[in-house]
This record gives C-alpha cells, sequence and structure tokens, in this order.
C-alpha cells in the first residue's frame, strides 16, 4: 500500500443560541481542516466567529459548511432547488463566512456542501453545476470536498477547481457507497472499527483518490473515532497532513502531534 498524505476534517460551529451541538473544542486540536457552519443549517454569527478564532488558534485549515435553509431538519431533509437557488445559496454562505475571516486575515481555503444539499449534488449534476459555479466565481483558488467520482466531483473539475476526494470514518459503506442517514451505531461499530474502515478503504484502489477522510462532530464519541484514525494512519505509515497541497496556516507548526499520547491528552479534554 503506497503511503498518502491524508487531511483530518471536521464538519463544526453548529451551535446555534443555546443549543450546543458538536465536540468542537475536543476535535480541534485532532484534524487539519474545519467545515464551519454558515447560519443556514445550522451556526449562528457568534457560534461562526468562535469556531473560526478556535480553529485558528489551532492553526487548522477553515473552510465554509453550506447546507440547504432547514435549521428545523439540521439541513439533512431534502429539498426541491434550482441550479440558481444551489448557487445563491452557497455564495450567500461563503460570503458570511469569510466576514469573519477578513476581519482577522484569515484564509478560507474550501468549501464543503452538508448533508442532503451534499448527497443531493452527488447525484444531481444541475445542483453541483451551481455549487461549483458559486464557489469558482467567489475564488477560483478554494478546494470543493466531494464524494469520489459523484456529479458534484465533476462540476467541480469542470470549473477547475481543486478537488478533494472524501471518505466518511463515522459513517458505514456498502461497498463505495455511503450511507449517509438512517444509518445505527450498532453498523457504525466502534472507534476501532472505524479505523479499520478508513485502513479497508486505503487498500483498496477504487478509493485511490480520497485524499480527506471526516469524523462529524455530533457522532457520538466523534474525538476517540478521530484518535484512532489518526493513530492508525499514522502506523500504516501515512502522512496526516494537508489536502490539496496547501499549506498550514500561520500558527501550525506541524502536520501532527509529536506523539500518540498528544492525540489522547488532546481527546480527553
Amino acid at each position: 500500500m503506497t503511503a498518502r498524505s491524508i487531511d483530518l476534517n471536521a464538519d463544526l460551529g453548529e451551535s446555534y443560541g443555546a443549543y450546543r451541538y458538536g465536540a468542537d473544542e475536543a476535535m480541534m486540536p485532532l484534524i487539519t481542516s474545519a467545515n464551519i457552519a454558515c447560519g443556514f443549517h445550522a451556526g449562528d454569527p457568534l457560534v461562526i466567529h468562535a469556531a473560526v478564532r478556535l480553529a485558528h488558534e489551532h492553526g487548522v485549515r477553515i473552510g465554509a459548511h453550506v447546507g440547504l435553509p432547514d435549521p428545523l431538519g439540521f439541513g439533512r431533509r431534502e429539498m426541491n432547488i434550482s441550479a440558481a437557488d444551489a448557487y445563491a445559496y452557497t455564495l450567500y454562505q461563503i460570503g458570511a463566512l469569510d466576514g469573519f475571516l477578513r476581519r482577522d486575515r484569515i484564509p478560507m481555503t474550501h468549501v464543503k456542501p452538508h448533508g442532503a444539499l451534499y448527497m443531493m449534488a452527488a447525484d444531481n449534476a444541475v445542483l453541483a453545476e451551481g455549487i461549483a459555479r458559486a464557489v469558482a466565481d467567489f475564488n477560483p483558488d478554494l478546494a470543493l470536498y466531494a464524494l469520489p467520482h459523484s456529479a458534484l466531483a465533476e462540476a467541480g473539475e469542470a470549473y477547475r477547481l481543486s478537488v478533494v476526494n472524501e471518505f466518511f470514518a463515522d459513517r458505514p459503506y456498502d461497498g463505495t457507497k455511503v450511507t449517509m442517514f438512517d444509518w445505527t451505531y450498532d453498523q457504525l461499530g466502534s472507534p476501532a472499527d472505524a479505523a479499520d474502515r478508513v485502513a479497508k478503504m486505503l487498500s483498496n484502489q477504487q478509493f485511490d483518490t480520497v485524499e480527506t477522510i471526516c469524523v462529524h462532530s455530533d457522532t457520538r464519541d466523534a474525538p476517540l473515532i478521530m484518535v484512532e484514525v489518526r493513530h492508525r494512519l499514522i502506523d500504516d505509515g501515512h502522512e496526516v497532513g494537508c489536502s490539496a497541497g496547501d499549506a498550514f496556516p500561520p500558527g501550525r507548526t506541524e502536520a501532527e502531534p509529536a506523539t500518540k499520547s498528544a492525540v489522547a491528552d488532546a481527546a480527553s479534554g
């Protein structure tokens, strides 16, 4: 198996008002890229600002996690939208996050759709085109996270974006097809099972384009899952680092903690 440089990402900043959601503080020391919700499916201005600061403190790359305007369904319910809707929703949310980044002169590195929008764009070329066009119009240097061989990946390539193919450590797979919704924790298994799933994926030629691995911050035991994934990657000779050849932003001094114990300590808080 050829060693790879693998980005580790998490969806963060998904609290809202008085409601706390996701293990942001525990996850941030363990990841190399943060996808921050932009206020449509989750997140509010104070939460976005706090997530940006936390990511920057840890030297983590920051991207816009754009979703459908459905906070009641957490962006996981499909909506009948047009390409124009997908374009406008994406551009609007990127702009919301960019305001906080510009304040502190922090670069945005990527865009990743959330939930139902992500899965709809994986199969629907029309919606995928709207999303990719919005990203390219805002900044053609931004990377676009997508499922391998999906309509979204193809749209990103058509707009000459850097497409970062993604695998989900905390979701069960049927062959190469991810079960994003309606899964159970019995299917997901333990953190060690998630690490085994990642190792198996990396030895499968059908996933040879994968550059980033996601663990959702709201999955039960998410920090422990990420710890196990990191351990397995390092043990198998892979480098934990950036995707698409991007450098870490200022403040990051290394691509991974020096020891496994440092990773475990970060996860335990």
